[in-house]
């Protein structure tokens, strides 16, 4: 078996990395001097001058981007991710640099252009090279190089799952030859991934030293084995990776922090936690909020008149729902059915072509302009104008003991739109899916992703097929 021997790769990717940005670094000199060399006013600095500060500035940048993760492993890591770290790393390296030059060197004849320029040519090489590279390494492991040979020690939902990412990205060059388990049969197979022994046959295998990685991957209920199975491991010069079976507690992502050393893991990460992200969001809505009075106050104005000419009662119908936390709050909307008692408006969700919906209600609807008063909750801060759809009191009782994590939705403030909404599932549709969503945007949240939803929103959300 040939081993990839991923400390020479990086030897060579570092020194590959010094040469572009000494390359760089002389390209953004020739295009300041030579090529924009005519708008220099007064005399310049040496070549000789300039090239000096490479001394300094190519140990800073391959620090920097090993800091910035540039060195690690790219089998399964994204491109985005990679290049974005790339411009973090030179946004960090041209402060570093420009403290250097002007602070420390008190050389204040740089030329800010040229450092300009090199920023943008660095950061432009640095990302073809790596787009270069990846190609070519895919390339490699199409013709079976770079292969990566790898063993599962325990079968679980957590060896299922990484069993189906590697299968489904062939390009990352890894190959499963098969896993241990004790209780599950073998020649048990998932997504062509075989049950090759029992846990037992690990010694064996590891004496004949024929893996490049070793993934544990047991389940919960094993995991009293994990020091012992690690040392074995270890002890055999084989590196060793642990794939946490905690898919039942940790639906996505988990995040860890550090307590003195300590890493303590939360069960979810939930960006609107922090404070200032609750400041931002908070803000949002509030601009958001007065903004669309004003904008959509005609239409609001519509559905007054529409309501009070064609049925009798209140224009306005509140409901009680749980917020945020739990804490109920009553909701508003422009009124769409006949006057209910309180029992009646209890007894079930509205379905299509339901009677007790007015002609101009079924409008108001489908055209979503009754949700409009919500503005008004979102004001007050019982709201957010992008949040997980608020229900009622009724119906969390019941889908708490139903739905797995249907109260996490209420760890932030309900919103007059959503990510599940965006997607469809409005109205009288799959209750289980909607929560799928909106865990996914309590912790994928930014302020990126609530424009994203308010556009999506715009685009198809206030027609919708399942609002009636």
């Amino acid at each position: 078996m040939i081993r990839n021997n991923q400390s020479h790769f990086n030897a060579l990717h570092v020194i590959g990395d010094g040469i572009i940005v000494i390359v760089s670094y002389v390209i953004a000199w020739w295009l300041r001097f030579i090529v924009f060399g005519s708008s220099v006013i007064g005399g310049r600095l040496p070549l000789e001058e300039y090239l000096r500060s490479l001394y300094f500035l190519v140990p800073i940048y391959l620090i920097l981007y090993n800091y910035f993760d540039l060195y690690s492993s790219k089998r399964a890591s994204r491109l985005l991710y990679e290049i974005n770290n790339i411009i973090k790393a030179n946004i960090a390296g041209m402060i570093c640099y420009i403290v250097y030059a002007y602070v420390f060197v008190k050389q204040i004849h740089f030329s800010r252009m040229m450092l300009g320029f090199f920023f943008v040519v660095n950061v432009v090489l640095m990302s073809v090279v790596s787009i270069l590279l990846r190609k070519i390494l895919r390339y490699a492991r199409k013709k079976g190089y770079n292969i990566k040979h790898i063993l599962l020690v325990g079968y679980s939902r957590a060896a299922e799952g990484y069993i189906l990412r590697l299968t489904d990205n062939p390009a990352w060059g890894y190959d499963i030859t098969g896993v241990l388990d004790d209780y599950v049969p073998i020649d048990t197979s998932y997504h062509g991934i075989r049950v090759i022994g029992k846990i037992d046959l690990l010694q064996e295998l590891l004496d004949k030293n024929t893996y490049d990685e070793i993934i544990i991957t047991l389940p919960l209920d094993q995991y009293e084995r994990l020091e012992d199975l690690v040392a074995m491991c270890e002890k055999s010069g084989i590196h060793t990776k642990f794939v946490p079976d905690y898919t039942s507690l940790f639906p996505s992502n988990p995040y860890t922090e550090d307590v003195q050393g300590l890493p303590v893991i939360n069960i979810r990460y939930v960006p609107l936690a922090s404070t200032v992200n609750k400041v931002i969001k908070r803000a949002m809505d509030i601009v958001g909020a007065l903004v669309a009075i004003i904008v959509f106050s005609p239409f609001m104005l519509f559905a007054v008149i529409s309501i009070k000419l064609t049925s009798k009662g209140p224009i306005i119908f509140k409901q009680e729902r749980v917020g945020m936390h739990g804490k109920p709050f009553m909701m508003y909307k422009f009124r769409t059915m006949e006057v209910q008692t309180e029992e009646q408006e209890k007894k079930e969700w509205t379905t299509r072509n339901d009677p007790r919906v007015t002609k101009v209600g079924h409008f108001l609807r489908k055209t979503s302009i009754d949700e409009m008063p919500q503005f008004f909750n979102i004001l007050i801060g019982q709201m957010s104008l992008v949040g997980p759809r608020p229900e009622r009191p009724q119906f969390v009782e019941k889908f708490k003991e139903q739905i797995p994590r249907y109260m996490v939705k209420h760890q932030v403030r309900p919103g007059l739109t959503g990510w599940a909404q965006v997607n469809g599932f409005r109205g009288d549709t799959s209750i289980r899916k909607r929560i799928e969503y909106d865990i996914y945007y309590i912790e994928n949240w930014s302020v990126g992703f609530d424009i994203k939803i308010i556009l999506g929103t715009f685009r198809h959300g206030f027609v919708n097929k399942n609002a009636y």
